[in-house]
């Protein structure tokens, strides 16, 4: 009698019979030595797993090799690295309480619940610990036990026991063991601690339990991890030079913008300079809509809460809002987490005809979002936001139309700033986080598929990450260095329309639904504002620079023509300073360039009696050009009116 086998599928289509109770690293040697050496995981009918996982008759199987491009493959590292750290910090805290510590996009962390925070020093130490978990080289071993036996096992970690009190009884419940750290866990893992050989700690930062700022604080362990040492050697000099650009250090010393205790976490002053770069922006994005047919309205910062209700905010985006505030007689008002529902009245505030459409409504407005504490950064992630938004009420007819004016509207707006991007088609959400039908899902998804298909892009699709009322695209876009942003978001909504009860007159005189189309391209303003602060590392192009020219006299009494020369560019509507300081004109003309200021003008006697300045340009180090002031001007208002990225 034949023993029993499985039919496996691989990538290439081709069919592989295995003994029955085959495992993938049995799959991998079975292919090729090669591939069960380079082996670390296995994706079974799409779902990551161990190498140890039995594979199932008729299962689609594809062998994760070591590969620092593959997502997977770092994935299944790093979460293994993550159990490595957990391991060493044990040895070296045994009472340190283990939380949560996953992977994530750039490495791992872990959550302790330690007496005090970790260290410079200490990171160091656990790192050495960390290499010799590694060299150990430690299967990592997964069973599954039942409820009763997971109680024991953990008994001396309320972190664990909390976790467990949540899984329903019956449901299986797995934990991995590498040498002496046990862990409840759902994996995947490496085989071997082994394979964690090119690691770094990174930092340690206080971390609410599970985000929740009532809980204790723990204390978290950052880290990354990769197969190659020059991998993770190219990641810790980006890391470096994103340090050096990182905004918060740049906007205090270039004066942009501060966040105070005294107003509140999350909420942005912006200094002088940080609101010339805004008024910038928010004059050009005014511009661009206006010249492609968008209305400029105002909406209030306060609305009726029922607003919120009917709109869906507030059984779906509740614990993003702020509470309610109570008016004298019973009313109840919340501050706005978006501007839709404002647009939406001012739509239905009169009658609609089918020759009106499409209406194209914009608005550069500040919105309110209740973010976590823990989740708060710089500009990256603030309460008050400022939305370049805009809402277009059209026919389904139009849809297509609309998007592409919309995607070209964000080419502009990346071309002109140099920012290469792509996009992510983000689809229905999962369970009760959104509001319709299937058959309307089906219909705004596959619209915005056939535009962005129509219109010859390539994009990816982000399932289950659309709105609570719709799909959307979303921009992602790459600044200097190669990090990823989220930026500009176009979404498809014919549910709020219907929630409430929008019209128009058809041709055929009868009243029809419009279909609405939520957009920002700059996101918010803030998280743009910083983004642009480390893509130009301060230093802006002439047109968005909050200080474009800095004038020098060279002693005091050149200070007379100097400030003539400022008044004369101010005419001509730049933004310009003068530096009379009394210090070296070395010791300003190095303050003019840490300020990272376009263009210098030095100024003396041979400059003032030939009606000319003698220009230092940003990134022209030490080289002085002597030109006629008027052509001066001329290069400097071409650099400004085309928006151009060079000085």
């Amino acid at each position: 009698m034949n023993d029993p086998q499985v039919s496996i599928s691989l990538p290439d289509g081709s069919l592989k019979r295995l003994a029955s109770g085959a495992t993938a690293a049995d799959l991998a040697a079975a292919i090729g030595p090669g591939l069960a050496r380079a082996a670390v995981a296995a994706r079974i009918d799409g779902e990551l797993s161990d190498l140890s996982a039995p594979l199932p008759d008729g299962a689609e199987v594809a062998i994760i090799t070591r590969d620092d491009g593959d997502p997977d493959a770092l994935y299944v590292l790093r979460h293994s690295a993550a159990h490595a750290l957990a391991t060493a910090v044990r040895e070296l805290h045994p009472g340190a309480g283990i939380g949560f510590g996953p992977p994530i996009e750039e490495g791992f962390y872990y959550d302790f619940d330690v007496p005090a925070p970790f260290t410079p020093e200490d990171l160091e130490r656990i790192e050495r610990a960390m290499a010799e978990v590694a060299a150990a080289d430690d299967a990592f071993e997964r069973r599954e036990v039942e409820h009763r036996e997971a109680l024991d096992l953990f008994a001396d970690d309320p972190l664990k026991l909390e976790r467990l009190a949540e899984i329903p009884e019956g449901e299986p419940i797995s934990v991995y063991r590498n040498g002496p750290f046990l862990d409840l866990c759902r994996g995947p893992h490496a085989p071997r601690t082994g394979e964690i050989r090119h690691f770094k700690l990174l930092s340690g930062a206080g971390a609410y339990w599970r985000g929740d700022e009532r809980r204790q604080m723990l204390q978290r362990i950052y880290g990354t991890a990769f197969y190659s040492g020059g991998a993770l050697q190219a990641f810790l000099t980006r890391r470096e030079e994103a340090r050096k650009r990182d905004h918060r250090k740049l906007g205090r010393e270039l004066d942009l913008f501060s966040i105070q205790d005294d107003i509140g976490p999350g909420l942005v002053c912006w200094h002088p300079r940080g609101a010339r770069v805004q008024q910038e922006l928010r004059r050009w994005m005014e511009d661009l809509q206006q010249s492609r047919g968008y209305e400029v309205v105002y909406t209030p910062h306060l609305s009726s809460e029922a607003l919120f209700r009917r709109s869906g905010h507030l059984p779906n985006y509740a614990e993003n809002m702020y509470p309610r505030m109570e008016g004298e007689e019973g009313e109840t008002f919340r501050v706005k987490p978006m501007n839709c529902p404002g647009h939406i009245t001012i739509y239905a505030a009169r009658p609609r005809s089918y020759r009106d459409l499409p209406v194209r409504l914009s608005e550069v407005a500040n919105v309110y979002r209740y973010e976590r504490s823990g989740t708060l950064h710089g500009l990256l992630r603030v309460r008050m936001l400022t939305m370049d938004d805009g809402h277009v009420f059209c026919m389904p007819d139009q849809i297509e139309d609309e998007i592409f004016l919309c995607l070209e509207l964000v080419d502009t707006v990346m071309t002109t700033l140099g920012l290469d991007y792509r996009f992510d088609l983000a689809t229905r959400p999962g369970g009760e986080k959104r509001i319709g039908g299937d058959d309307v899902w089906d219909v705004a998804e596959t619209a915005l598929t056939d535009a962005l298909e129509r219109a010859g892009l390539d994009y990816a699709v982000d399932e289950g990450g659309g709105a609570f009322y719709g799909p959307k695209i979303d921009i992602k876009y790459q600044d200097a260095i190669g990090r990823e942003w989220q930026g500009a978001t176009i979404q498809l909504d014919f549910n709020l329309p219907e929630r409430f009860e929008l019209e128009y007159m058809g041709p055929d005189n009868r009243p029809h639904r419009p279909v609405m189309i939520h957009r920002a391209i700059f996101g918010t303003l803030e998280r743009f504002t910083g983004v642009l602060i480390e893509h130009f590392a301060g230093a802006f192009p002439p047109w968005l620079a909050p200080v474009q020219v800095r004038v020098l006299p060279i002693t005091d009494a050149h200070a007379a023509a100097a400030e003539g020369i400022r008044q004369r560019l101010l005419a001509e509507r730049l933004r310009v300073e003068l530096d009379d300081r009394s210090d070296t004109l070395g010791y300003r003309i190095r303050d003019g360039e840490l300020q990272k200021v376009p263009y210098l003008l030095v100024v003396g006697e041979r400059e003032i009696e030939a009606g000319t300045v003698a220009v230092r340009a940003r990134g022209a180090e030490r080289k002085q050009e002597v030109v006629p002031l008027d052509d001066f001007i001329a290069r400097i208002r071409a650099r400004v009116e085309d928006r151009s990225l060079e000085t």
